[in-house]
């Protein structure tokens, strides 16, 4: 998969995300002593696993709109893989420190998003870092005709 390949394949799957956490019938009702939320609205868990409410909803959309904003270029999808690597390791360790693990009570990112967000991090940072210094047979066979 290229760098371009994965800014797509992300923007498309936050995307999608974000926008199924608008649908009422895949969210379940916050089960009894998770963390108290100063936002509440939409709060529940998606598919009964990952706590999510509205504003959680948007940042999915935002990233998913900058994921596929970012697949145009090569540059941009370096710096969206970058970017998303630094963005969801931070939200690992915050989902992992009570307190921090509900965004001081406006988005929750504890629970199973925690490791959701790790894997993110982990797949962002390959392609954002250690696949950067790799071509693809396309990129060599362009560079020798060159």
């Amino acid at each position: 998969m290229t760098i371009r390949n994965f800014a797509l394949v992300m923007g498309l799957v936050y995307l999608m995300v974000g926008l199924l956490g608008f649908f009422p019938g895949l969210v379940s009702a916050p089960a009894t002593g998770a963390p108290h939320m100063s936002l509440n609205t939409g709060y529940g868990y998606l598919m009964g696993l990952f706590p999510i409410n509205v504003l959680h909803n948007l940042v999915h959309l935002g990233v998913g709109l900058w994921g596929l904003s970012a697949c145009r270029s090569m540059s941009q999808s370096v710096a969206f893989a970058r970017g998303l690597a630094m963005f969801y390791g931070a939200l690992t360790i915050m989902g992992l420190i009570p307190g921090l693990n509900t965004t001081f009570g406006l988005i929750p990112i504890f629970g199973h998003d925690v490791w959701l967000h790790a894997i993110s991090s982990a797949a962002a940072a390959y392609f954002g870092f250690a696949a950067t210094s790799q071509t693809t047979p396309m990129e060599r066979m362009t560079r020798r005709a060159s």
